[in-house]
């Protein structure tokens, strides 16, 4: 019969009382539907599982049938019509989780079966199936919309006396978690990972619930939310995490000894990470802590503690990876202040220690006790660094009694020893060392700087005591510019300069050798500072080593400045911290001359620099001004736009400094303002008149800023309701008036520069057009002689009258005598007595002399050529 049909008669069987028919039936449907269901099929075949279901509790013999008809279910869902898959997905997904609602029957080979079933969704994934059949990634996907994971986890309370069928549970769970991120989150959603690892340590003798367990909340920290996990592990009560977490670690710890167990050992140290990352955590209330610390000393300190007095380390790659995890904890838990404590009690930073020293090779012939490797050692002792450097600034007590100054200047100087030493550089602290020993100079250097960066002035004098500032500048670092090599530069220039700031005797002992250093530095191309590699950092580094380790010492600072260290400064792009030294250094009276001997780029001039910065600066901070940088505002002549924002109806807290004294140290214009005062306001070198304008300005950033001042006072004393007395009021006023007329004087200041300036400019113009003109007449004149000079050469007659020219003239200077008495008057041939050869030529141009500066034409002659050789005397 067809199955449709079948389905009604099944149905109308079960609702009878014949027991054996009904049985009969189902089993008739087990056995014709050995190929899967139909998708149409679906929704009835559930329904007749869910009434076996119920029929099962007070007749077993339905059990056998619900479990053949759920295995049916592993089977791909057939189709009849290619369109069948669209039109019964919803179906497919309501049949799938009511098949995880099947997990209700107490019967224990029922709910294998129904994870049987689950599993084989999973499997088909890769397998092939019937043509006919529902597509498998369809299939899993509908799975996972169904909500059947997060079933699966709530019917794990109902597991507590079946614990195989809870091993199948967890082994579909992991299943359904190791490729599906929906999964994780309805996992997620249910609480999982809480309910799995409360149940991981329960009595299993097959072992494998811890694994499954471990397996399945790995998945949900690479897969789901971590901080949902995380969360949710450190909700645990106390005594939860001891009998779950901790009893499960210990006995992996102690008793494990296969690949597998090591390997589990440490997921659960993982796990127990994780947990440590949440400060309300109960890793401590648990005592789990106060073991783990002793297990991150072992084997670098001995022991009497029974957990490790038999414990053996194989130095395996699983050993190794445990220690690491360990240290990793160490930073993690370090967050937790309570952890101090247990760190101090069980010795951490001495067992820290230990690790950072470099291990002496046996010697020949002679093998030293067993140990981790060459790669693993320096893996330890890289990661033992990195820890310190976390760890040590919050324990200086301890680490100061384990005298780790000490400890940190002798790996320093093993740094740079040259030997046979060759860094591997496999692991992450490690990059960039291979083949010399620059990850541990690296971070040697970077744990220095923590330690002398805190101030404490014991750690700073130990350190100074040792020869550290000697050892730091005689420091041979490497000369490549890679960013590791700019970072171990940058950071002993920081270290110095925490050990020599506001100690004169040390700036003295920094001397000409610390000075070359700096210089060295300064002189890098600015072009580098964008490379990305760090030089910014490395510059940044640099001044600031100039402020702390060269201002404050005049033996230094003629040094620097004989290095021509304050033109290295100036050629630098005017920030914060190099404006701040140059105003240091300003105290040096020879100072002053170097700073107005700089040039810059197209002349530029210090002072001129200067207010081109403060330009720029109130540009940045909206001070108004108008198109000539002039005070557009005379009550606000140096306002900024945040302190008008807040100006509002709320006055601000007695503990706060106002908006206008944080903006004296939240710009540069009062280190612009403190330059100047050093250098004067006036007979500057290479000014502008705009420069002059904001000079004009600069020279009143004190009154305009006490104004300022006063005018915030007011402002509160209005906002709070309070009226001054009539003499501090008109005092008010006063201050008020003085400090606009001051801005409005400054204004016609600005004005009448202005307008000088533009005197000027007519004044240049005027005699930019008479020189202008005076190159195009000479271009005419230039112009006219070369066609004189043409004229002569291409025309015969014109060069024949030019050849007899100067004969003519020689014959007609003839010298008229007139005796008078002993006088004797000589008078030249007339002017007009020249022109008589050339009239018969029509030409002028051949005889003109040059007059004036031009040509002249004169009157063509009319006398005949042979007069031209007569003398006449008068």
């Amino acid at each position: 019969m067809e199955m449709p049909n079948a389905n009604q008669t099944f149905l109308s069987l079960l609702q009878a009382t014949l027991k054996e028919r009904q049985i009969f039936a189902l089993k008739k449907v087990v056995k014709r539907r050995q190929k899967g269901f139909l998708l149409k099929e679906l929704a009835d075949v559930f329904k007749i599982l869910y009434i076996c279901a119920e029929k099962s509790k007070d007749h077993p013999e339905y059990t056998s049938v619900l479990c053949d008809l759920l295995k049916i279910c592993r089977l791909p869902f057939l189709k009849e019509k290619t369109s069948d898959e669209v039109t019964y997905a919803q179906t497919v997904k309501e049949s799938l989780s009511q098949m995880g609602f099947l997990m209700r029957v107490p019967n224990a080979d029922v709910r294998n079966q129904i994870c049987h079933s689950i599993i084989s969704v999973y499997s088909s994934v890769t397998s092939k199936h019937s043509v006919d059949g529902m597509d498998s990634l369809s299939k899993v996907q509908l799975l996972e919309k169904s909500g059947l994971a997060e079933t699966l986890v709530l019917s794990m309370a109902l597991l507590e006396n079946q614990p195989a069928v809870k091993l199948h549970v967890l082994q579909t769970l992991q299943m359904l978690s190791s490729s599906s991120d929906v999964n994780c989150s309805l996992i997620l959603k249910a609480q999982g990972a809480q309910q799995i690892c409360f149940h991981m340590n329960e009595p299993d003798p097959s072992g494998q619930v811890l694994f499954r367990s471990s397996e399945i909340l790995w998945n949900l920290l690479e897969r789901g939310c971590k901080e949902e996990v995380t969360a949710q592990l450190s909700n645990m009560d106390f005594l939860t995490l001891k009998k779950a977490l901790k009893e499960a670690f210990l006995h992996q710890l102690l008793n494990g000894f296969r690949h597998y167990d090591l390997q589990l050992r440490n997921d659960l140290l993982v796990i127990t990470t994780l947990i440590a990352e949440n400060p309300k955590s109960p890793l401590i209330e648990s005592l789990f802590a106060k073991q783990l610390v002793l297990f991150v000393t072992f084997p670098e300190l001995k022991s009497h503690n029974p957990l490790v007095r038999n414990l053996k380390l194989s130095y395996n790659n699983e050993d190794f990876e445990m220690k690491r995890l360990l240290l990793n904890l160490v930073v993690v838990m370090s967050k937790d202040l309570s952890a101090l404590q247990l760190f101090k009690e069980g010795h951490v930073v001495l067992a820290l220690l230990h690790l950072v020293k470099p291990t002496a090779a046996p010697p020949e012939g002679q093998s030293g006790p067993r140990n981790w490797n060459t790669v693993q050692q320096e893996e330890l002792q890289l990661q033992a660094l990195a820890t310190l450097a976390t760890v040590a600034p919050l324990m200086l007590d301890d680490y100061m009694t384990c005298q780790g100054n000490t400890c940190l200047l002798l790996l320093l100087e093993w740094c740079t020893e040259r030997d046979a030493y060759f860094g591997q550089g496999h692991s992450f602290h490690g990059t960039g060392g291979r083949g010399s020993k620059k990850a541990q100079m690296r971070y040697c250097v970077r744990l220095l700087r923590s330690m002398a960066s805190l101030g404490n002035e014991a750690i700073n004098q130990d350190l100074f005591d040792q020869g550290a500032i000697s050892q730091l500048l005689g420091n041979d670092s490497p000369e490549e510019e890679d960013v590791i090599t700019l970072e171990i530069k940058a950071d002993i220039q920081l270290i110095l300069s925490a050990l020599c700031e506001n100690n004169p005797h040390r700036k003295e002992l920094f001397g000409s050798e610390g000075v070359e250093m700096t210089v060295h530095f300064l002189k890098m191309s600015t072009e580098k500072f964008y490379s990305g590699l760090g030089h910014n950092k490395l510059i940044l580094s640099t001044v600031d080593c100039v402020w702390s380790c060269i201002v404050g010492c005049y033996t230094t600072e003629d040094v620097f400045l004989e290095k021509e260290g304050i033109f290295l400064l100036l050629d630098l792009n005017m920030q914060n911290v190099v404006l701040g030294t140059l105003l240091e250094l300003c105290d040096n009276p020879k100072t002053m001359s170097h700073i107005l001997a700089w040039r810059g780029q197209k002349s530029l001039t210090t002072p001129g620099l200067l207010l081109q910065l403060w330009r720029q600066e109130e540009a940045e901070l909206g001070v108004s001004r108008d198109l000539y940088g002039r005070i557009s505002d005379p009550k606000k002549p140096i306002l900024c736009y945040y302190q008008e924002e807040k100006d509002s109806q709320v006055s601000p807290p007695a503990n706060r400094p106002s908006a206008a004294v944080m903006d004296v140290s939240e710009n540069l214009r009062s280190k612009i303002y403190s330059v100047f005062c050093k250098l004067g306001f006036e007979a500057l070198p290479g000014l502008s008149t705009e420069d002059y304008i904001t000079l004009s300005i600069v020279t009143r950033y004190l009154d305009f800023k006490v104004g300022e001042v006063w005018d915030e006072i007011s402002k509160e004393l209005s906002l709070e309701g309070v009226r001054p007395v009539t003499p501090d009021e008109e005092a008010l006023d006063t201050i008020a008036k003085m400090t606009e007329d001051t801005a409005r004087r400054v204004t016609t200041q600005q004005s009448s520069m202005l307008e000088q300036r533009d005197k000027e400019d007519v004044s240049e113009e005027k005699r930019m057009y008479t020189e202008i003109s005076s190159n195009w007449k000479q271009q005419e004149l230039t112009a006219q002689s070369w066609e004189h000079f043409v004229a002569k050469t291409s025309n015969y007659k014109i060069l024949k009258v030019i050849l007899y020219l100067p004969l003519a003239i020689n014959l007609s200077l003839k010298v008229l005598f007139k005796f008078c008495g002993r006088v004797m008057t000589v008078e030249s041939t007339p002017a007009n007595l020249t022109g008589g050869p050339l009239a018969n030529t029509e030409l002028a141009l051949e005889r003109v002399p040059i007059q004036g500066g031009a040509l002249r034409k004169l009157p063509t002659a009319t006398e005949d050529p042979e007069y031209f050789n007569t003398v006449s005397v008068k």
